[in-house]
């Protein structure tokens, strides 16, 4: 393969990392033109971004190349988060991560059908030791696709510390896109912090103008406040080859000169990720679909990324007090957005009130937490939440009401459902479903005898669910009896309704063979093996088990020659 050409100029870096990464070690993953539909730190549900999406044109099938010399460390296939991937580990100290694969290539591709072969199932993980799979730079490792959780085709491509697992932003390896744009600030906002603090007369958010100066930065309409207040914006950042708005690199915010509040993607740890939940207003993203960062923290949190002073970007504003805060948000090559934001004392009272409701049930976000009501209990080990809240809890028969889901978790909490009233032959088809919009959805359930427990990290709505339908199997044209000799593969529609597909099971002629599943088509198929087969009559079975054990079985039968 030759060497994919990397666009653009080379830029100064603006970063507080000192460390020095490769810049020609690693090459790109295609051998098209590279542009992203995602970067590193871009703010995702539940999640920041961990490396580049890189864009294929909007469809599949573009090979994919190890950036350089390594060992397959690590092979994973999933119909959720990567889908399938190749984890790849170098001599130099790092490891790239390649996702969403349509399929692998050569001997990996042998590796992974071995494996599922193995284990009879289609979602399988394994690690591998230096030179058990060994691979060059720019070997084709496979094809780029849309499996797991992707939206649309794309590779993931990521660059890991080897030994610490953390996750590097890949601009630092000699990755360049042409960028003369500044980032944009679409919003930004200004809360009261505590029951004292009001800002331009209200007790909620409020969001401030801004003016574009001469110079080209922004003066933004004066605060006047008491009590402790914080700052918050929605940002993103566009390139000059992309054509599509992505993550900023890194925030700012700075009083008298000094930064107090700000964050940076240079690296990221994985177990992390989930922190985007914190820097966001959750509220308002589930409420509005808006992703505001909050440049400040009421209970610190332990991002590693965030650097804070003591005061966490709170400001408590008492009188005399007249000053300008600063807010700068830069790019990855050093454009960058600044805001001045006036800020001085007033006494006026709140003509707009708070929007808390109280409740006589208050949760302390560092605290261990037991409600329980008739026979339903929710456990919340300390430090679930990210900051103290008052709780909307109630019971009514067998259906628990847990606030909304405008307050993010951070860990798990216990729902436990006690002596639940049913028939033993209703028992194992009935688990614990969360209610959302009306319909129900299954969560993994534990059963003691009457007593029904699930974990989750979202709060709602939740009561006691039955499935007792099996998955529905159809084929879109019968082969029933017919001569397929020339057809490469099977493909089925599987469905359910309900608690969801668990398990997937084909045979040909009374022998396990691997049925691929994509959830978002709902397909599943199989490419015909000759060893599989026999001259003439073959006999196909597909059983799909869901969640609580109902199952449906396709029975078929077709003709084969073998004769070449």
């Amino acid at each position: 393969m030759k060497k994919a050409t990397l666009l653009a100029l080379f830029f100064t870096v603006v970063s507080f990392s000192q460390t020095n990464y490769p810049q020609d070690y690693f090459i790109a993953p295609l051998d098209i033109p590279m542009q992203l539909s995602g970067n590193f730190g871009e703010l995702r549900p539940n999640h920041f971004h961990a490396g580049f999406d890189f864009k294929t044109n909007q469809k599949e099938g573009f090979n994919v190349y190890a950036t350089a010399d390594g060992y397959v460390s690590r092979i994973k296939v999933s119909t959720a988060g990567y889908g399938k991937a190749i984890y790849v580990s170098h001599p130099n100290g790092y490891t790239t991560v390649y996702g969403h694969l349509q399929r692998y290539q050569g001997k990996i591709q042998d590796k992974v059908i071995e494996l599922q072969y193995q284990a009879q199932d289609y979602e399988v993980e394994a690690f591998f030791k230096p030179g058990e799979i060994p691979v060059k730079q720019g070997d084709i490792i496979g094809i780029s696709g849309n499996t797991g959780g992707s939206e649309g085709p794309h590779l993931h491509y990521e660059i890991r510390n080897s030994k610490t697992e953390k996750i590097i932003n890949p601009l630092f390896f000699g990755y360049k896109l042409k960028d003369t744009k500044k980032p944009i600030v679409n919003t930004l906002l200004v809360y009261p912090l505590d029951k004292n603090s009001v800002v331009n007369e209200s007790k909620r958010p409020i969001a401030l103008s801004l003016s574009l100066q001469e110079d080209g930065t922004y003066i933004a309409q004066k605060v006047m406040a008491t009590g402790k207040i914080g700052f918050a914006i929605s940002s993103y950042d566009t390139d000059d080859v992309s054509y599509n708005a992505n993550g900023t690199y890194k925030t700012t915010l700075s009083s008298n000169g000094k930064d107090v509040f700000g964050y940076e993607f240079d690296e990221m740890a994985f177990d992390e990720a989930r922190y985007v939940n914190a820097l966001i207003d959750y509220g308002r993203y589930k409420k509005m679909k808006q992703r505001i960062q909050r440049l400040f923290m009421t209970l610190p949190y332990n991002w590693e990324n965030i650097k804070s002073n003591v005061n966490n970007g709170v400001f408590d504003v008492t009188p005399n007090l007249t000053d300008v805060k600063k807010i700068t948000v830069y790019d990855y090559v050093g454009n960058k957005t600044e805001m001045f934001v006036p800020v001085a004392y007033s006494s006026n009272q709140a003509k707009i009130p708070s929007d808390v409701k109280t409740t006589k049930y208050f949760v302390k976000a560092k605290t261990d937490a037991l409600f329980e009501k008739d026979n339903i209990s929710v456990y919340f080990p300390a430090n679930t939440f990210y900051e103290d809240f008052y709780l909307n809890f109630d019971v009514k028969g067998n259906t628990l009401y847990l606030h909304e889901d405008v307050v993010p978790t951070h860990n798990n909490f216990t729902i436990t459902f006690d002596n639940i009233n049913l028939p033993d032959s209703e028992k194992n088809k009935s688990f614990i479903a969360m209610v959302v919009n009306g319909k129900q959805q299954y969560y993994t359930t534990k059963r003691d005898g009457s007593t029904f427990s699930c974990k989750s990290k979202v709060l709602g709505q939740y009561t006691i669910a039955k499935d007792t339908v099996a998955p529905k199997i159809t084929i879109a044209k019968s082969i029933e009896n017919k001569w397929i000799t020339n057809q490469k593969s099977i493909t089925l529609t599987i469905s359910d309704d309900f608690s969801g597909v668990k398990k997937i099971d084909g045979y040909i002629n009374d022998k396990w063979v691997l049925f691929e599943y994509e959830p978002k088509t709902k397909k599943i198929m199989h490419q015909f093996v000759d060893e599989n087969l026999k001259e003439g009559l073959n006999k196909l079975k597909v059983v799909v088990a869901d969640n609580v054990g109902n199952s449906t079985t396709f029975e078929t039968q077709f003709n084969r020659s073998q004769k070449k």
